[in-house]
């Protein structure tokens, strides 16, 4: 860690799991309350219900010309005869708003605590990837050098985008969450840097935009 102390209090081990598995407590809190009191953001797999019932039961739900017309409508109803969106969950999208997405604000919080909490721009030794060849064998990577953060940041952004793959979120989710995740980890950063008996510069570290902030 950067600010290695001899006890878990501070900059330990102990401080690191205990703030990480903490701060997701509070980024679901924050998540839901955005979704019940303030957006209440439709489904895809609803909205895409109403453009159905549109297009076959000819109701006048207000779905813009752009949708209705797309092509991607079309394409849809010649495979699966249906204008339903497609979930690759059995049970189908979760029951609550699509925004926040409530997995996206968890990887925000938790990957900005890693990177403040270590050296984000320490270059991974001896990286492998997957042989396109043979899948279950391993080859030495090849390519930019590989960050700390940059695979801190990919976990994040694949951890969202998985969720708009399945179908249960849109786009737009997986972006705005994961910055709603980053400013609750700075919050408890703040709060955190308050408590702390050591001489202590605070936390640099970059955001998901780029910019490098300290807490």
């Amino acid at each position: 860690m950067k600010n290695q102390a001899g006890g878990s209090g501070t900059f330990g081990p102990g401080y690191s799991r205990a703030l990480i598995a903490a701060a997701s407590l509070y980024a679901i809190r924050a998540a839901y309350w955005q979704k019940y009191y303030v957006h209440r953001r439709l489904r895809p797999e609803a909205y895409a219900g109403l453009t159905h019932n549109n297009k076959v039961n000819k109701t006048g739900y207000p779905i813009g010309a752009d949708a209705l017309n797309s092509e991607a409508l079309d394409r849809l109803y010649i495979a699966n005869q249906t204008y339903l969106l497609p979930q690759a969950y059995l049970e189908g999208a979760p029951l609550h708003a699509s925004y926040p997405g409530g997995a996206s604000v968890s990887a925000g919080v938790s990957v900005t605590l890693l990177k403040a909490l270590f050296d984000e721009s320490f270059v991974i030794p001896n990286p492998v990837v997957p042989d396109p060849k043979d899948s279950t064998k391993l080859i030495a990577y090849e390519g930019e050098p590989l960050t700390v953060g940059g695979e801190l940041n990919k976990l994040a952004a694949n951890i969202g985008i998985g969720r708009n793959v399945a179908g249960i979120h849109w786009r737009s989710d997986a972006a705005a969450s994961l910055a709603l995740g980053e400013a609750i980890a700075i919050s408890i950063l703040r709060d955190e840097k308050l408590t702390f008996r050591e001489n202590f510069d605070g936390f640099t570290f970059t955001k998901f935009d780029g910019t490098k902030i300290t807490v």
